[in-house]
């Protein structure tokens, strides 16, 4: 009697041909290793529950579709508030797996909900689809335009998305099948990289029913976040003046030009007195035509950062001044614009220890050669050391008291609805963020495995909140607490975001 085991991470296979002379020898053997087939069988199987097991098979069944989407989005590699094609498909796509879809949300054409089930809980994941300008690149790993001059998602928002979906699709199937009760919301949030389209969705109420909310980012390595962001205040300053002729009669000129370069001379100025946790950056949007003009119109783009928004509003109060001073200074008007400001994002450590336990249960991802051997090459290409691409999961850290740099609107989320981010590795370690290196990488299979492994882990970790009543309210207790009696306002100028011309 001869038989053969096969043995893989789901299942077992016992075959086995008997002869006319049984061997009583060979027949205990059999058992003892079935006995042992049975045992690991057991283990492997109890590594997860049920309903978490089907997550996992619910993102393996949907994988090329979720591999499209991302694809698709990276093609179409939209910035932000032009994000037409890829906010659509992604809509499209909730609409064809039965969710109900409401476009054009907090009067923003590519912001959308994707909604199913009823009644409590409600639990939110988002999804960010917009592109950053002029990192156009093809899926290789030499420096090279997919199209001269246009975007490429250099921070990996093209798998953000899909992979956001494809767990949103995933609990969705759970609910219809009976075994979740509750509300799945999945948010189509555009314009992170620029307005910060969650905080005009915020500020229209729409977060405001949730239980919990998720999100995830591409990263370099794979971790439940616990480190915060800097919070952000973003300001247009138009200084105006009065033209002249430059060589005839400039004393008849009032040089709007002057008043920005003696704003940014006195930001500069300022840098010796702030705090090394602060950080203020800004570029000059408008500055005259030609040399020969004196320029009556001169503006800059200018945004100042610190590890918390009272840290930000104390900078604020400064550099107001510093811009009056400029403007008197010139003999010029000035008007500031409010574009956008970011919270930080308040960390909920419950939430946070729920996702590492799952992320913990799952397998490390792991790369063929192919991908280590393309990681390499594209590393040496950007002229950095290749450390290899790290598919394991970080123990979870301890909240610095300041973040290491970085804004984002999911700060201002995490003050209205407790947050839950993940970071998973798209890119080999240490990658330059907002850089050709990662649009590569989001091209291509590397990417694709950390937005699928995104996706089951968020998925996974949904499952708990809809099954734990407990868990939810521990998230709730802790966010209350750490929130305290801050109000939170959306740091927005009045009406839409102004829409980019096409």
């Amino acid at each position: 009697m001869g038989f053969l085991f096969h043995l893989n991470k789901y299942n077992y296979f016992v075959t086995f041909t008997p002869s006319k002379k049984v061997d009583m020898k060979q027949v205990t053997a059999f058992l003892c290793c079935l006995s042992i087939v049975f045992c690991l069988s057991s283990q492997t199987n109890n590594k997860f529950s049920a309903n978490k097991q089907f997550i996992i098979n619910s993102v393996e069944k949907h994988r090329n579709e979720l591999i499209a989407l991302s694809d698709s989005v990276w093609t179409f590699a939209e910035s932000a508030l032009k994000e037409k094609h890829s906010a659509k498909i992604l809509a499209d796509y909730a609409e064809a797996q039965g969710f109900k879809v409401t476009r054009g949300v907090a009067e923003m054409p590519t912001a959308f909900i994707a909604e199913f089930g009823s009644g409590k809980p409600i639990i939110g994941i988002m999804g960010e689809y917009d592109a950053l300008p002029g990192l156009s690149q093809k899926a290789q790993p030499e420096k090279k335009f997919l199209k001269d001059g246009a975007a490429g998602h250099g921070c990996g928002h093209n798998m953000f998305g899909p992979g956001s979906l494809g767990a949103a699709v995933a609990i969705k199937e759970l609910i219809a099948a009976g075994k979740l009760k509750g509300t799945i919301r999945f948010y189509g949030t555009p314009a992170e990289e620029d307005v910060g389209g969650k905080i005009y969705m915020a500020r229209a109420g729409l977060f405001n029913d949730l239980d919990v909310c998720l999100d995830w980012h591409p990263s370099y390595e794979t971790t439940a976040n616990m480190q915060s962001s800097q919070a952000l205040i973003g300001y247009v300053l138009e200084f105006t003046g009065k033209s002249a002729h430059a060589a005839f009669d400039p004393w008849n000129g009032r040089s709007a030009l002057d008043g920005a370069e003696l704003f940014t001379a006195g930001i500069n100025m300022l840098r010796e007195h702030i705090k090394p946790t602060v950080r203020i950056h800004y570029v000059y949007k408008e500055a005259g035509n030609v040399p020969n003009v004196i320029p009556d119109r001169a503006s800059v783009w200018f945004w100042i950062r610190d590890s918390k928004r009272n840290g930000v509003a104390d900078v604020e109060k400064r550099v107001f001044d510093i811009a009056k001073g400029a403007a008197l200074m010139a003999g010029v008007t000035y008007k500031m614009n409010l574009v956008t400001g970011d919270y930080e994002i308040l960390i909920n450590e419950t939430g946070a220890k729920a996702l590492q336990t799952n992320l913990e249960q799952m397998d490390s991802i792991v790369y063929t050669n192919d991908e280590i051997a393309f990681a390499k090459k594209i590393m040496q290409e950007a002229e950095l050391p290749f450390s290899g691409i790290k598919g394991n999961v970080k123990p979870l850290e301890k909240t610095k008291s300041d973040p290491d740099g970085g804004s984002t609107d999911v700060g201002d989320i995490s003050w209205v609805v407790p947050e839950i981010s993940l970071n998973v590795t798209t890119a080999p370690y240490n990658a330059p963020w907002h850089s050709w290196v990662v649009v590569a990488c989001g091209g291509m299979s590397i990417g694709h495995k950390g937005m699928l492994y995104a996706a089951k882990g968020l998925g996974t970790t949904m499952v708990d909140l809809f099954e734990s009543e407990k868990l939810r309210q521990d998230i709730r207790k802790e966010f209350d607490l750490r929130k305290g009696s801050e109000i939170w306002k959306a740091l927005l100028p009045d009406g839409p975001p102004v829409l980019p011309k096409e």
